[in-house]
């Protein structure tokens, strides 16, 4: 089993308004000890470099290919880490969710954490980027998954119901993660239905 590096957002953790209801569900999927998922450094008041200090420190720890999940602010720091860095591991597959697309409005200002206009030709080979999002995320607008897609054709994403924090699980990332292993084509799903095949 491959091993997963979990980055999770901005905010007080351990609290109802965090992953530590998706962290137990892929625990419970994956298993505890096939799973990282570490506390970032000062999650109340998130600066990039402490960040992007202990990613490298989570990959070089880990020493084999990996498969990254990054939630909301985590998510868009994946982005960028892997976009700006050389040290990157061999990635098995890359999933991103509720990500905010830092720059797109006077609502969403934060130049440490703004990636560069290529940063999408800049990433490492990774053979699946997938993208979720909920259609009513009460924090982060659909529409930032769009601007990620319009960068990224080749990736793959998942409009769903589920508000921002998925507490209640999120089965289409324990499949997309199951099939990374196979060679397999992803598709995009709207509400449930097949809207678009990507390779």
């Amino acid at each position: 089993m491959k091993k997963l590096l979990f980055i999770h957002g901005a905010g007080i953790q351990d609290s109802h308004q965090d992953n530590s209801e998706l962290i137990t569900y892929l625990q419970e999927a994956f298993g505890k000890n096939n799973i990282s998922n570490p506390k970032m450094p000062e999650p109340e008041n998130p600066k990039y470099m402490r960040w992007k200090e202990q990613i490298e420190k989570e990959l070089i720890r880990l020493d084999s290919e990996v498969i990254l999940i990054g939630h909301s602010l985590g998510g868009s720091v994946l982005l960028k880490y892997l976009s700006e860095e050389t040290y990157t591991p061999s990635i098995a597959g890359l999933f991103i969710i509720a990500a905010p697309y830092w720059g797109i409005d006077k609502n969403w200002q934060s130049g440490e954490f703004m990636l560069q206009e290529n940063f999408h030709l800049k990433l490492p080979s990774t053979p699946q980027i997938i993208f979720y999002h909920s259609r009513n995320d009460e924090i982060v607008p659909l529409v930032h998954q769009t601007y990620y897609l319009e960068k990224l054709h080749d990736a793959a994403a998942h409009i769903l119901n589920d508000g921002h924090w998925f507490n209640n699980g999120l089965p289409e990332l324990v499949d997309d993660i199951k099939a990374c292993r196979l060679d397999v084509r992803f598709e995009i799903f709207l509400a449930g239905e097949r809207f678009k095949t990507i390779k």
